[in-house]
């Protein structure tokens, strides 16, 4: 497995190690390219990032950047007090026992008269758009995940099941919000497994597939 490491400021990641459960599974809401995702995290105070960022489509597809180690973490989650006291669980905080991986992607989209536009009223190509048969959570329309985003996704995953002994089981609960989550249970997840008003990652019938291969 190739990973490009980059250099990213130690200023927007927490240098403190503990020990990973879980793994959370992201999109980006942005364009193709990895660099440019990190170089905007940069440029905040806020330590909002994840380990590693997978690029889509076109010549770096699928390329895994790294910008820090995944036993250190920062802000990917943005879980509130209110998110645990719903389910009458107490706060802990997930991003720090975590690992997040972030994929190249404009997410939800709107079509209008057989064309399809992102959240920035950006036209995605057809060729570029998944339709899901149940619409998740208001959307029926997504920009797709390529085969080599999936591909590299699952490569991460068994990288750290290894390394940290993290359970990869399929739950099929894991695309809303699950009690499982909030309670650091170990395993996978998406951000939809802790957030009510999140839609990343949306269940493309090819990376669950791949999760169930797992």
């Amino acid at each position: 497995m190739n990973i490009r490491q980059i250099n990213f400021p130690d200023t927007q990641f927490i240098r403190e190690e503990f020990p990973k459960t879980q793994i959370y599974l992201h999109h980006t809401a942005g364009g193709p390219n990895a660099d440019i995702v990190f170089h905007g995290w940069a440029t905040t105070r806020d330590r909002i990032a994840t380990c590693v960022v997978i690029s889509g489509d076109g010549p770096y597809d699928g390329e895994i950047v790294q910008g820090f180690s995944s036993k250190f973490w920062a802000y990917h989650l943005g879980v509130k007090n209110s998110h645990f006291s719903r389910f009458g669980l107490p706060f802990i905080n997930l991003d720090r026992i975590s690992i997040g991986i972030e994929i190249c992607n404009w997410g939800q989209l709107t079509e209008r008269k057989g064309r399809f536009f992102n959240y920035l009223n950006k036209e995605i190509p057809p060729t570029q758009v998944y339709e899901l048969r149940t619409p998740h959570r208001g959307f029926k329309y997504y920009h797709n995940y390529t085969d080599a985003q999936i591909a590299s996704t699952k490569e991460l995953l068994l990288l750290w099941k290894e390394r940290y002994n993290i359970p990869l089981t399929y739950n099929s609960d894991i695309w809303d919000v699950t009690p499982r989550a909030l309670r650091g249970e170990k395993g996978v997840f998406t951000h939809n497994s802790v957030r009510p008003d999140k839609v990343d990652v949306y269940p493309h019938h090819k990376l669950i597939e791949m999760l169930q291969t797992l």
